[in-house]
């Protein structure tokens, strides 16, 4: 028999917000363990929580980019469970009334567009961080993430693939990135994903036995696990047994899932709405005013960069991924208008770099090692003719440690390509004279031996002529000789 997966996701993305979601406390991370919290994200008996507004304008912005519904009126609730890292005992959230509903995600998988449906997309406080390894005989817990605002984004089960599901997760970390409510930084744990996997006969609409997986912290993990799963089921229903709805963890060191415990349900988390918040009420004019603010999303600027600048979908795709690239590139166009040029040395050269220095997830552009307007300048260097894309190369490293100008790197060095054809013709000269050879080859129809007359002309000149002119004069000496 022949089995279908079955895959729906569950992100949970951290609020770019200064403070948490129902406190003042700041929501920075990487500080001491529980300098960050008070009272209220402490679970102190008897304070009051308070909502951050910047929260709810960020869900309804991610909301309205992903056509869902905004609730013009939702409730906050409890949702009750027990555990060292939750100091209240329950976890405020959204069950029956979230703040959206609907929508529609579009996905790129294999030159394939697919649409993921949206079940909801809701607030919630993020819990506490579990520390065990810090001492032999006890577990500590750090409360610094308690309270931090999350929105958790629930897709239907319309994910039929590992691949789908990683390209489905990419597309909706570059949303949430564009927005600027979250910067997807998944080692850091702001944002997070729970993978629902089941299998199903093929050509049936009845879902199989759903599991869980947790502890997925990156792409690869979130496509590794559910492999490992949609396998690990198919084979336990061929050899005759059972699946048994749970919660599993994926374990990266044997690169399999493991059972954790056995799947809760939503009645066993005994929501109610929550008594120290009310209902929160949304009016039209926020709602419009949050549509107005809404910045151009990686589908239509990936739209007007092929339309606009002429690249292919290849590039475009590349440079739109990630705001911060697509803006480091059109800043890049504005000083010199060769957007093709520009786009090879941004997704060879200095993605190259941004890998090697694992700046990958390095948001801020003005930190990047080359500024906008000089990998500009050096584009504009070869364009008029000043410099060669060899040299080019050079300057471009150099650049690197510098944070000099290729103007000034080229000017220092003396690397100015040279143009003027007396220079040239004396060098094609000098080389022609030297290498009798294989001129006498060249005569004899041995077409292979020109590369090597150019390479020499090139070295006679430091690498500085212009390849062009090079080879131009050569040709035309040859011909005379032949």
């Amino acid at each position: 028999m022949k089995y279908e997966p079955v895959i729906g996701l569950e992100v949970h993305a951290q609020m770019l917000t200064e403070s948490k979601i129902f406190c003042g406390c700041s929501t920075q991370f990487g500080g001491a363990a529980n300098a960050n919290t008070c009272p209220v994200c402490a679970g102190f008996p008897g304070v009051l929580p308070v909502l951050n507004r910047k929260v709810v304008e960020f869900a309804i912005k991610v909301g309205l980019a992903n056509h869902c519904e905004i609730a013009r009126s939702s409730v906050l609730a409890r949702k009750n469970y027990f555990y060292p890292d939750l100091p209240k005992g329950y976890q405020i959230s959204q069950y029956e009334l979230p703040i959206c509903a609907g929508g529609y995600i579009d996905v790129d998988s294999d030159s394939v567009q697919k649409r993921v449906r949206l079940t909801r997309i809701h607030m919630e406080e993020d819990a506490g961080k579990n520390i065990h390894d810090a001492h032999n005989d006890s577990s500590l817990v750090d409360l610094n993430r308690a309270g931090v605002p999350l929105l958790e984004i629930v897709s239907e089960p319309d994910i039929r693939s590992a691949a789908e599901a990683g390209a489905y997760l990419k597309t909706l970390r570059a949303m949430l990135q564009y927005l600027g409510v979250c910067d997807g930084n998944m080692e850091e744990g702001s944002l997070r994903c729970d993978a629902n996997v089941s299998v199903r006969p093929e050509g049936t609409e009845a879902l199989g036995t759903k599991i869980e997986i947790k502890n997925l912290n990156s792409f690869k993990a979130v496509e590794r696990a559910i492999e490992f799963e949609i396998e690990r089921q198919i084979d336990t229903l061929t050899d005759g047994g059972k699946l048994v709805q749970e919660t599993r963890l994926w374990d990266e060191h044997r690169e399999a899932t493991r059972s954790m415990r056995s799947k809760e349900s939503a009645h066993d988390y005994r929501y109610f709405p929550d008594p120290d918040l009310l209902p929160l009420v949304i009016d039209e004019p926020w709602i419009e005013a949050v549509r107005a603010s809404l910045p151009e999303l990686p589908a239509g600027r990936r739209s007007r960069f092929i339309s606009d600048y002429g690249l292919p979908a290849y590039d475009a795709e590349l440079l739109t991924h990630r705001r911060d690239v697509a803006d480091y590139f059109e800043s890049a166009v504005k000083r010199h208008g060769n957007p093709k040029a520009l786009s090879n040395w941004i997704v060879g050269d200095l993605f190259r770099v941004l890998k090697e220095r694992k700046l990958e997830d390095q948001l801020q552009i003005s930190n990047w090692p080359i500024p906008a307007e000089n990998l500009a300048q050096l584009v504009m260097l070869i364009d008029q003719d000043k410099i060669s894309g060899k040299i080019a190369k050079a300057v471009f490293e150099a650049m690197l440690d510098s944070g000099k100008t290729p103007l000034e790197i080229v000017s220092e060095k003396g690397l100015e390509q040279v143009s003027d054809s007396a220079s040239i013709v004396a060098a094609v000269e000098q080389v022609l004279a030297a290498n009798g050879k294989q001129v006498e080859q060249y005569k004899a129809g041995n077409e292979k031996v020109y590369g090597f007359l150019v390479g020499q002309v090139m070295k006679a000149t430091q690498g500085k002529a212009n390849p062009q002119k090079v080879n131009e004069v050569l040709r035309g000496k040859l011909a005379g000789i032949i």
